[in-house]
């Protein structure tokens, strides 16, 4: 019932909410990367949602685009700028995603919407993250978020999975706002923001 009908509700009324009341936020976010990123705005990408379905997520654009004599992009690490710093310590760079949520892309509280590319190196267990819509911001983010191994975020993902209610939802909106009001574990430590998941026989 909660999961079915309720959460819905709460995720389009929050997301709404929030959205209105955070547009001053936005429109001054947007025109300082606007001036910072020459024009440049949001980040797209597409991520898998609910059942792994391609869905296309939205971000502040926190990062240049510096490229190598090759014409790579360099590491995030160095493409980080000082404002974009800023802008994800502050998790501003997530507010984008309230679109998606309204969308039905995303719900506010779910499993984090990672790689596409991530897809085939899951086991079994941990593929079962998708059998929930992902969120802006769930579990696994409340108890480490990018400063814990990725084996600790799928064990989360998996707890929310099995015990996803109306009260596991509410303790993590409000550990999330700590975190946020912290800027708590934005970063791994030598990383922008976390190493790539390289598949399971990295991290047994």
């Amino acid at each position: 019932m909660y999961q079915k009908y309720v959460k819905r509700f709460l995720d389009v009324t929050l997301a709404s909410i929030l959205a209105l009341a955070g547009t001053p936020v936005l429109l001054l976010v947007s025109l300082a990367l606007a001036v910072a990123n020459r024009g440049s705005i949001l980040f797209r990408q597409q991520r898998p949602g609910w059942q792994g379905r391609p869905i296309y997520v939205y971000k502040f654009k926190t990062m240049a685009d510096f490229r190598d004599a090759q014409g790579q992009l360099l590491p995030d690490e160095e493409r980080l700028t000082r404002l974009g710093r800023l802008i994800r310590k502050t998790s501003l760079d997530e507010l984008p995603q309230l679109y998606n949520v309204l969308r039905g892309d995303l719900s506010l509280i779910g499993p984090r919407p990672l790689l596409m590319e991530y897809l085939p190196l899951y086991n079994e267990e941990q593929a079962r993250r998708h059998d929930v819509k992902p969120g802006i911001t769930g579990w696994a983010q409340v108890h480490g978020r990018n400063a814990i191994a990725w084996e600790q975020k799928f064990a989360h993902d998996l707890w929310y999975v099995e015990n996803l209610s109306f009260r596991t939802d509410a303790l993590i909106l409000l550990k999330t706002i700590k975190k946020v009001w912290n800027g708590a574990d934005v970063q791994a430590p030598g990383h922008a923001t976390t190493p790539r998941f390289e598949g399971n026989k990295t991290y047994a």
